[in-house]
């Protein structure tokens, strides 16, 4: 019986299943061609966009999000490149205007050096500051000529402002010198406005001398140039030394408290030039030479 049943049912239900299919074909196409002729679809397709719109944004969300994480993180890598690039271009430029304002400096040095040369009539050759001496209260300097360039013991130094110093030992290539600045240093000198004369001594500071010997009385005033008066045979005369800035008279006191700033920039000079006169050791060597050859 059960058997019966099953094998009744079943050709019952093929024909219901094909029928249904036929109708939505059927159904189907009736659609199509009303749509394509008639266009009475459109209103539906509309809708059923709207509607389906927003599922569209959620299942697109994620590859749009990983889309613009990728572009994020590319423009971020780029721009640090970038930035890294570009600082260190910035740095090798600052480099480059660093050398280009030190060598504008050093040519103007050397303009004034040559100005000031063309002023002096002694022999004279340009000598460059090799080391400084560490101790503060020693002024001392080596330059890069010695001995084989004639340099001698005592030997002037100026630069295109004023007298710096003098030799104090002289090697093979490379030669010490002292500044007039220094303690122990002490330059016959005179007024350029009466030709007054005095010493002027070094106080261990590069923008000092010291006038100690002179009276209450003596004519001297701020603002009065100070020279080489050439006694001691040493410096040439008229090489300015320094400007007097302080004039103090103490009645007590049996000398003025004069002070002075040196004309040259004693800590700040780079190249020095260095003065043979017609009194120098090396000239006399060569007036010695030329007589025995004659």
């Amino acid at each position: 019986m059960v058997h019966s049943r099953a094998d009744n049912s079943n050709p019952a239900r093929i024909p219901a299943l094909g029928i249904r299919v036929l109708v939505l074909l059927a159904i189907s196409i009736l659609l199509m061609v009303l749509d394509h002729r008639q266009g009475h679809l459109g209103k539906v397709r509309a809708v059923i966009g709207v509607a389906v719109y927003p599922i569209q944004i959620v299942v697109d969300a994620p590859f749009r999000l990983w889309e613009w994480i990728s572009e994020s993180t590319t423009a971020r890598n780029d721009l640090q490149l970038e930035v890294s690039r570009l600082n260190a271009e910035r740095l090798l430029t600052n480099a480059r205007l660093q050398r280009l304002t030190a060598l504008e400096a050093e040519n103007a040095r050397l303009r004034d050096l040559l100005e000031a040369r063309s002023r002096v009539r002694d022999e004279i050759r340009v000598a460059e500051i090799m080391a400084v001496d560490a101790n503060p209260y020693r002024h001392n300097i080596v330059i890069d000529i010695g001995k084989r360039d004639n340099v001698y013991d005592g030997q002037a130094l100026v630069d295109a402002n004023g007298v710096v110093g003098q030799v104090i030992e002289t090697g093979l290539t490379t030669s010490q010198a002292i500044l007039i600045s220094d303690p122990s240093h002490a330059l016959p000198i005179e007024v350029n406005r009466n030709g007054l004369r005095t010493i002027a001594k070094g106080t261990g500071k590069f923008d000092r001398l010291d006038l100690p010997f002179l009276p209450n009385n003596a004519d001297i005033q701020p603002g009065d140039l100070l020279v080489t008066s050439g006694l001691g045979g040493a410096f040439p005369p008229g090489y300015p030394v320094a400007v007097v800035t302080t004039v103090n008279r103490i009645p007590q006191e049996p000398f003025a408290d004069v002070i002075a700033v040196p004309s040259a920039a004693l800590d700040q000079i780079r190249e020095v030039m260095l003065i043979w006169t017609a009194t120098s050791p090396a000239a006399a060597a060569d007036a010695n030479r030329e007589d025995s050859t004659e």
